[in-house]
């Protein structure tokens, strides 16, 4: 079985139940696992790393995401806008999305997260256009395996559009019976319930005003039948609440309660608008938290109470949300956001560097049920990212290497990345696709989808829309 050592790094945080941090210590992976933490290793491995004046950190876990929307990032049509009109503006784009088009997507967003320390993703695709073929989902899993990611999407949906008192254009629901269909499918083609696996299954509805509650009753019953785990936006802006008290007549948190969904296979992104009762139920029933703190600033829709989440023993991990409200995948980027808007909303003591390390590391294997994942121990996952310490950013204050990740830096772009131990990023550069060229496609299929879609509606997207409310 293959080996590999990094020998020599200034600090290995292992984030394990001792929160022990090695000085000046080596890592040997044997396949796709830990074999063995410390100091002092055998200097003997089919491949060595020299790791003086690098930082090695457990794998970075992304809880939710639409990479498709990599294609749709900085569009100034809405920039200034919040949720609901930026949905409605970006639909008529999404509209054109193809089969190039998502696995391109998802290779640029993929590798960003790469790039910035991320190891494990979800995505939620929910977007498939009547013109474009049923099976785009295997187009996001086939870029995933290509470009080493450990990957669990969930097979997104929208039932619900306009002409049913929806968001979407019709053109981009589909019928109840087309998506239980397509989710069975995904879920037998794809999931793999193994320790280690690399790609699982998760099913996920958009959202309470995309979907009906019919269909999230049906979807999670298939996914406690088929035993995978179930996504969903919940409680992310003011309007999503106004839309459920006037079509549900309640919250959007007593919605889901009302359809089953509550407990350690269901996790939802955002969770901004939760009232304390509802903060208490979450710990209570063991159901996960996506947070997205810099898509929730990008869109003004406020800031979770993530502190207080943690208090209470929810489950919270972090994310960074769809690209084209967040405009990039930096997983590293998001933790010092993370941090200063709690330390803004709620005082510098109000979360820790480690909370929040803990949060994109632990808290997404729990939230996803890995508990392969999350930290450096012996017999866990080999998924890992190394940072130099050895630049202006980081000088003076290598007291404390946590810290270090959190408040220091003058980048985001890590100096090597592992999954299920396989060298996935080399001195900042992805090593299993040509960058330069993905950036090439990327920026085509980009201007034809945005091209297509003007032709089509008479929407100037390069002119930025009047916002509909300014408050």
């Amino acid at each position: 079985m293959k080996t590999l050592l990094i020998k020599n790094l200034d600090y290995v945080v292992t984030l394990d139940g001792k929160n022990t941090i090695h000085e000046n210590g080596s890592i040997l992976i044997e396949g796709n696992r830990l074999k063995e933490i410390g100091k002092n290793l055998p200097d003997k491995a089919d491949e060595v790393i020299e790791g003086k004046g690098k930082m090695a950190f457990p794998g970075m876990v992304n809880t939710h995401h639409h990479l498709y929307q990599t294609l749709t990032r900085n569009i100034p049509y809405v920039q200034d806008v919040e949720l609901f009109d930026w949905l409605v503006g970006l639909y008529e784009i999404w509209r054109e999305l193809t089969p190039e088009a998502v696995h391109v997507s998802t290779l640029v967003g993929l590798g960003e997260l790469l790039l910035t320390g991320c190891t494990t993703s979800t995505d939620m695709f929910y977007v498939f256009p009547r013109e474009a073929p049923p099976d785009l989902l295997d187009y996001e899993i086939q870029a995933a395996r290509k470009i080493g990611m450990r990957f669990q999407p969930c097979r997104g949906s929208m039932s619900r559009g306009r002409t049913q008192g929806g968001l979407p254009p019709d053109e981009v629901v589909q019928t109840e019976e087309e998506i239980l269909a397509d989710c069975r499918r995904v879920i037998e083609r794809y999931h793999d319930p193994a320790p280690f696996a690399m790609t699982r299954i998760s099913l996920g509805p958009c959202s309470p005003f995309s979907v009906t509650g019919e269909l999230m009753q049906k979807v999670v019953k298939l996914a406690r039948e088929a035993k995978v785990k179930v996504h969903t936006h919940l409680a992310e802006t003011k309007d999503e609440d106004d839309f459920c008290l006037k079509t549900y007549g309640m919250r959007p948190f007593e919605l889901m309660e009302k359809l089953g969904w509550m407990g350690e296979d269901v996790w939802f992104a955002h969770c901004v608008y939760l009232n304390d009762s509802e903060v208490k139920k979450m710990a209570e029933t063991r159901t996960g938290v996506a947070h997205c703190p810099v898509s929730n600033l990008r869109l003004g829709s406020g800031i979770a109470p993530i502190p207080q989440l943690l208090k209470a023993g929810a489950p919270v991990s972090l994310a960074v949300d769809g690209s084209a409200s967040n405009d990039t995948s930096d997983m590293w980027g998001e933790l010092r956001t993370c941090l200063l808007a709690h330390r803004f909303k709620t005082g510098a003591s109000s979360i820790t560097a480690e909370e929040v390390l803990r949060m994109s590391t632990q808290g997404g294997s729990s939230v996803l049920g890995f508990p392969e994942i999350g930290s450096l121990e012996t017999g866990k996952a080999a998924d890992l990212f190394l940072v130099s310490n050895r630049t202006l950013g980081f000088a003076g204050g290598l007291h404390d290497p946590i810290g270090a990740l959190l408040f220091l830096g003058d980048n985001h772009i890590v100096d090597t990345t592992i999954v299920n131990g396989e060298v996935v990023v080399r001195a900042g550069k992805l090593t299993n696709v040509d960058e330069q060229a993905l950036f090439d496609d990327a920026q085509r299929l980009s201007r034809e989808m945005m091209e297509r879609a003007s032709r089509r509606t008479g929407i100037d997207y390069l002119i930025k829309k009047q916002p509909a409310k300014v408050r």
